[in-house]
């Protein structure tokens, strides 16, 4: 059997450099260029040194572990031990997790398990189940960039999360609770009263309405004739003229709530008659949270309990 060592090397170099180049990613770490090369020839030359030399240290378990401390240490270098051991369990995390994600890949389009009038065989070609160097280069990108993306919508849903408060709603004496999520991008306020302005979506204030209410209700928003709505919610309804991130000017339907309760940390706020923007579809595509709290809430609000 032909072993290309030059092959085998460099594409270990590549994979070993985009891993590298990830943990750096995540770590959001200062590298520069030069480091992460070296630090991929490093970790490449576990090839040659596995093939020439068989029962090396590097090939037990020890041994491994102390070559990845090199790898670490050659690309990101030492400016603690508490850095050094979280850059190392994020290469260790970074290499099961995308190893992981091709081997699934690849197990998913074999047909381990053959089927015959006789039943079910399953089979096994030879000891272990290769893996070709053209699957590899071909699906190693992939799942590179898909847990690269996977791990950044991650930080940015955990920043919403630290921001996501129970909320309840009181309108015409009914409550229902939701999830708010305070918005610093929200600046909307009532050009008449300065009052703040809370954003729910649909499927949380149509709780409120049956279905025939909220047909009316948006034809109002889309003819603003307020002909159309119902006596029950006349002296509910506000309209509050808007600038767009375009420049453009717009308006919003508002309800006049009774009251709106933010279980925010160990504290309970209330702010009564406040101003609940209406917006006719969904704010967040997953369902995490239903009301934009505006920031001015949170500092108006009245402190019940602790």
């Amino acid at each position: 059997m032909s072993i290309y060592l030059d092959v085998i090397w460099a594409l270990n170099f590549l994979v070993d450099l985009m891993l590298l180049m990830l943990v750096q990613i995540l770590a959001r770490k200062p590298v520069k260029r030069t480091r992460l090369f070296l630090g991929a020839f490093v970790a490449s030359c576990i090839v040659p040194l596995t093939i020439l030399y068989p029962n090396s240290f590097f090939n037990h378990v020890i041994g491994k572990l102390v070559y990845s401390f090199f790898i670490i240490f050659s690309t990101f270098g030492f400016k603690s031990l508490y850095r050094f051991i979280k850059l190392s369990l994020l290469f260790y995390f970074v290499s099961f997790a995308i190893g992981g994600g091709l081997m699934a890949i690849h197990f998913f389009l074999q047909r381990p398990v053959s089927v015959t009038l006789d039943g079910i065989i399953t089979f096994n070609q030879g000891y272990g189940d290769p893996v070709s160097w053209i699957f590899v280069i071909t699906c190693f990108p992939i799942i590179w960039y898909f847990t690269k993306r996977r791990m950044d919508e991650h930080v940015g849903e955990q920043v919403k999360y630290d921001e996501m408060y129970k909320v309840v709603l009181t309108i015409h004496r009914e409550s229902f609770e939701s999830i708010g999520y305070v918005d610093s991008g929200n600046q909307l306020v009532d050009p008449m009263t300065k009052q703040p302005v809370v954003i729910c979506d649909q499927p949380f204030l149509q709780q409120w309405f049956d279905d025939e209410e909220w047909k009316e209700l948006q034809r109002v928003k889309e003819h603003l004739d307020f002909s159309q709505l119902p006596k029950k919610w006349e002296d509910k309804l506000h309209l509050i003229p808007y600038q767009g991130v375009d420049g453009a000017h717009s308006f919003m339907l508002a309800i006049r709530a009774e009251e709106l309760t933010i279980f925010y940390n160990n504290e309970v706020l209330q702010t009564a008659n406040v101003l609940i923007g209406i917006q006719f579809g969904e704010l967040e595509r997953d369902g995490q949270y239903h009301c934009l709290l505006h920031p001015l809430i949170i500092k108006q609000s009245i402190i019940q309990s602790a």
